[in-house]
């Protein structure tokens, strides 16, 4: 058998599987998925919370964080590489300008979120007192 000369990069079965099964791509058990969950939820939070976010910033977020896994893989695959210059051709490896187009989308999904972080709205302790009182008579 011939010895392959080539690396895969693994970059379109990756997108191949977030594209079919969405978030539920991303395993949460392991260290990758919960760093992205937990990034995930401090964009939730910069925005002023789950409650102050629409469904349509929403699903531009799933679409963030599904970017940003395909990012952050073909970044270790790419600092993992002797060279990114393809010797032969001398020119890069097609992978950096998809690379390069990812972080592109990320950026552009980023400023759609908004990029200043948002303060949660506090109620004064007055109105928050009554209605506390009236959700206890209620039951």
């Amino acid at each position: 058998m011939a010895k392959r000369n080539y690396q895969k990069h693994g970059l379109t079965t990756m997108k191949k599987a977030v594209k079919e099964l969405g978030t539920r791509a991303i395993d949460r058990r392991t260290s990758i998925g919960k760093a992205l969950m937990e990034w995930r939820n401090e964009i939730i939070r910069d925005l002023g919370g789950e409650e102050c976010i629409s469904a349509s910033k929403l699903a531009l977020l799933e679409l963030a964080v599904k970017t940003k896994l395909l990012l952050d893989s073909i970044d270790g695959w790419l600092f993992r590489q002797p060279s990114l210059v393809n010797a032969r051709k001398r020119a890069l490896f097609p992978v950096v300008l998809q690379r390069q187009q990812l972080a592109d989308s990320l950026a552009r999904y980023m400023t759609q979120l908004g990029l200043e972080k948002k303060a949660r709205e506090i109620r004064d302790l007055k109105s928050y007192m009554a209605e506390r009182i009236s959700k206890g008579k209620s039951k």
